[in-house]
């Protein structure tokens, strides 16, 4: 991720509380119209909706940001591209990674741009202490890495004030599709999974334990809270 786009901030309320936040698992979901569900709920929020982290995996993609290059995608075979609107390079997400898509209204949480991306790599490296894995983030390049493998990736958007794509999180995948392309625009950058490290866990249970550390850093409102009705995204 080289940069996080943003568009001019709407105007919201100041000095009023914060509803509670809520968490979503969702499963595994089609890419474009989670993308497009995340858009529709940016744009027609009002300013006392919950924030909302969406949990889930995606079927085989590789998405490319809008600082993306074409020739960073070495060779897709039979994997989707899609351009999208977050910052940064390609990636590729699949089934056995975890992706949370935090959609916060960063003016009510006070929390700026930098402060965000450093929020959310401050939470994975500390859910993976608690797993026993030594994992850090790195100033010139975003992200978590162990022993300069990559563990997660971000990219993010801000419109609106508010923020939607997010993390991506390998727990138990197949790496290869990682090999057709330069991941995050870095030629042979490697990439590591929670599993290749001795880690055995569903991208589920995963959700479930990276939640509290996200709540903190991303300093949400109470305790984490499951929604009790996932709200799976449909086509447009």
């Amino acid at each position: 991720m080289a940069t996080l786009p943003h568009d001019a901030d709407a105007p919201r309320p100041e000095g009023e509380p914060r509803p509670v936040a809520v968490a979503r698992w969702l499963g595994r979901v089609p890419y474009e119209p989670t993308w497009r569900a995340m858009q529709r709920l940016t744009d027609s929020r009002a300013a006392d909706a919950p924030d909302e982290l969406w949990c889930l995996e995606h079927p085989p993609v590789y998405t490319l940001g809008l600082n993306g290059r074409a020739e960073h995608v070495l060779a897709a075979g039979d994997v989707p591209v899609v351009n999208v609107d977050r910052g940064g390079q390609v990636t590729y997400h699949g089934p056995g990674q975890l992706v949370v898509y935090p959609l916060l209204d960063l003016r009510r949480s006070k929390l700026g741009v930098r402060e965000l991306v450093t929020a959310i790599e401050d939470a994975i490296v500390a859910y993976a202490a608690e797993l026993g894995v030594a994992a850090a983030s790195r100033r010139d390049a975003p992200g978590v890495y162990v022993e300069r493998r990559k563990l997660a990736s971000l990219g993010l958007r801000i419109r609106r004030g508010c923020s939607y794509h997010g993390l991506a999180l390998n727990v138990a995948m197949d790496l290869e599709p990682f090999r057709r392309i330069d991941p995050c625009g870095y030629a042979g950058l490697e990439v590591v999974d929670l599993a290749s490290l001795g880690v055995r866990l569903a991208p589920e249970d995963a959700a479930r334990g990276l939640l509290p550390h996200l709540w903190r850093h991303l300093r949400l409102p109470g305790e984490p809270a499951w929604a009790a009705a996932p709200a799976r995204p449909q086509s447009a």
